[in-house]
């Protein structure tokens, strides 16, 4: 079995919270953070190859939802579904973040 190191843990916890950036500070910033731990680690560790890897896909996941919902805000649903999306990757990528750190596997 292979044991996951505490610098592993932490840089896969910051693969998933780094995404925060692109919800608080920067546009796409949520994109970039978790491309740049990837293309930095994905050689170094499997574990935190996985978790940028998992972390890069759920937010452009979510980037093509909100352009979707974007649209949809001509028929008044869209403003819904963008609010919702906004929490739901806030709520999920903390809870990704938790797990990384505790050494633990996460899917969205």
């Amino acid at each position: 079995m292979n044991t996951v190191t505490s610098e592993e843990r932490n840089w896969a916890m910051f693969a998933h919270l780094s995404a925060l950036i692109g919800y608080f500070l920067l546009p796409f910033g949520s994109i970039i953070a978790p491309l740049i731990i990837y293309l930095m680690k994905k050689d170094q560790s499997p574990f935190i190859a996985e978790h940028a890897r998992e972390s890069l896909n759920f937010q452009i996941s979510l980037a093509l939802y909100a352009i979707v919902s974007a649209i949809l805000i001509l028929v008044l649903v869209g403003f819904l579904l963008l609010g919702v999306i906004w929490v739901a990757g806030v709520i999920f990528t903390i809870i990704a973040g938790v797990k990384a750190s505790n050494g633990e596997p996460y899917r969205y």
